[in-house]
This record gives C-alpha cells, structure tokens and sequence, in this order.
C-alpha cells in the first residue's frame, strides 16, 4: 500500500520501532552528509534533494530498509553492493543486518558530486558565448 504522507515525519510515524529507527539512522547520516539538503516525499517514499535534484531516496519495509542512490549511484558501487539484493537503482538492507554506515555515507557523497557536477555542467550551457 502506497503512503500517503506528505513529510518524512508523517511517513516515519507508520512504521514499528525497529523499521523507524533505521529509517531516521539513514536520515541522520544523509543530513550529516549533507546538511543542505531539502527533505520531501517524492514517488510516496523519503527523498533528500539538493538544489531541486534528487540525491537519494529510501523506504521502509517489513525486513528491509531501501535505499535509492539512482541507477549511477548503484553503477560506482556494484561491487560494494555485491552482497546485498539490488535492483537497477536500488538496494536492499536487511533489518536484521547493520546498516553498513559507510557506504551508505560515501554513496551519498558521489550523488552530491554528481548533482554538483551536473548543475556547474548546466550553467555552461547556459552561459552565453561570447562573440567577436
């Protein structure tokens, strides 16, 4: 059943302890990572953007947490990633498993490089060129 939340809070509220708890763990490293981030619900689930470009988002569910680091994001750490069940711009972390703290911090990171490069890539193109 899709959420029907309209903020991270709200979605957080319908989970039991355990799955809230991993939840708001992912939420705190992004924001730690990252503390410019904007918080908002995108596709019913969390998603942390940076200047209006999605970074990540995750969801909770009855055994796992996901975690959605875009098909790129899954891409630069398919190796890291092996052990986990996965999907093109998805992963799965059991609750009955530690949240590996340090991928999911430098995953984010890349996904902030990568947004930061795209936006410096944009404002290139956009940039008049200069006539002689």
């Amino acid at each position: 059943m899709r959420s029907q939340a309209t903020s991270i809070d709200s979605y957080l509220a319908d989970f039991p302890p355990e799955t809230r708890a991993r939840l708001e763990e992912v939420r705190a490293l992004v924001r730690e990572v990252v503390p410019e981030a904007t918080e908002t619900i995108s596709y019913a689930i969390p998603t942390f953007d940076l200047h209006g470009r999605h970074l990540v988002h995750v969801a909770g569910f009855a055994r796992h947490i996901g975690f959605y680091p875009t098909p790129t994001g899954m891409e630069e750490f398919a190796e890291a990633l092996a052990g986990y069940r996965t999907g093109k711009g998805s992963v799965q972390f059991p609750l009955s498993e530690p949240l590996p703290r340090d991928l999911i911090r430098r995953i984010v990171e890349f996904r902030v490089g990568e947004v930061r490069a795209g936006i410096q890539a944009a404002g290139r193109r956009k940039s008049p060129t200069p006539r002689s």
